[in-house]
């Protein structure tokens, strides 16, 4: 069998190629073994053969009218092809149109992101005859597999690109306020509740109600205030007003606020000063000049916001009953942290 050297090195957990489909269509011809066969084609195992053999036999006419059966390469390698366009398992999703009915809606009508849509179902106590993880809802977004929404119903889709962080500045228009740099690095470990954030949301250009936005960084939790301008006194008038209602727990709760050079801002000392004794009730820092990113649960809470007011929009022409509703809705969107 010297002149049958069909050796080739093993290819263990592939599928047989149409090349090798034809060297065993040539020494079935010759009358080898399933066994011989396999040793001969790289190694393969004698069940893979006698597998394929079934699957390509063909009837053929001899010279004497009668019929046999014969391997075909080109009939083995076509029930292959068929066979892999029905590959992989079908997406358990599909099963419960239910679910995909309640994701859509989730998703496309009230915008909210797959996690948040995913985790709600746990949250409302609802039952669905399959359960998916956010993650594979993601992918099917992104894979275009629903009828009514795609990954350009996203909130937010980020584009997978990393900003540079290394640049400071300073800023010159708040040389007295303290700086970011010089707050307490355990802050930053969101382990101690009462560090908050703080900025405002302004409207239409040329109307002068804003929103002001306080963010707890441990917790969360949000306060929204509809306030008349973008101004210093209306700042410290909101939190004058808010530490006369909570009385000594004020100082308990907010324990630091970090905020940008805003001109609304800049009056740390009124900021910090209490309403009921003079004395300090929490400590004001200063984040960098362009960057957000000291704030971040701040500037990603004024993205919620935006979702039902957006730029350009007068926001006096909200109620304060519905900027409660807005916050409302945020301190109960579930959120993957």
């Amino acid at each position: 069998m010297s002149q049958l050297n069909f050796n080739m090195k093993s290819r263990k957990g592939k599928h047989l190629t149409y090349e090798e489909r034809i060297k065993l269509e040539t020494l079935y011809k010759i009358g080898l073994t399933t066994a011989c066969i396999a040793e001969q084609i790289g190694g393969r195992s004698e069940r893979t053969i006698r597998r394929e053999v079934a699957r390509g036999l063909v009837k053929q006419l001899n010279t004497d009218l009668t019929t046999r059966m014969q391997y075909s390469a080109e009939v083995g390698q076509s029930e292959h092809d068929k066979l892999a366009t029905a590959k992989g398992p079908v997406l358990k999703i599909w099963k419960d149109y239910k679910l995909v009915k309640y994701l859509e809606k989730a998703i496309g009508k009230y915008s909210e992101s797959p996690y948040a849509a995913i985790q709600n179902i746990t949250n409302k106590g609802l039952h669905f005859k399959t359960s998916i993880c956010f993650k594979t809802m993601y992918n099917y977004l992104d894979s275009n597999l629903f009828l009514n929404i795609s990954n350009k119903d996203l909130p937010v889709k980020k584009n997978g690109k990393k900003r540079n962080y290394k640049k400071i500045r300073q800023a010159y228009n708040n040389t007295k306020g303290t700086s970011i740099s010089e707050r307490p690095e355990d802050i930053k470990t969101r382990e101690e509740v009462g560090n908050w954030e703080m900025d405002t949301v302004v409207g239409k250009q040329g109307t002068k109600t804003v929103l002001m936005v306080l963010s707890e960084r441990a917790q969360r939790k949000e306060l929204i205030y509809k306030i008349a301008s973008k101004s210093q006194v209306c700042v410290v008038k909101v939190l004058d007003k808010l530490e006369r209602k909570m009385g000594k727990l004020f100082t308990e709760t907010f324990k630091t606020i970090t905020c940008d050079n805003g001109c609304e801002n800049l009056d740390f000392e009124g900021i910090e000063r209490s309403v009921r004794n003079k004395r300090k009730r929490t400590k004001v820092y200063y984040a960098h000049p362009y960057s957000s990113w000291e704030r971040g649960t701040n500037e990603n809470i004024n993205k919620m916001i935006r979702r039902f007011i957006p730029k350009g929009v007068d926001i006096s022409t909200f109620s304060c009953k519905q900027v409660m509703q807005i916050q409302h809705w945020i301190n109960n969107y579930p959120r993957r942290i």
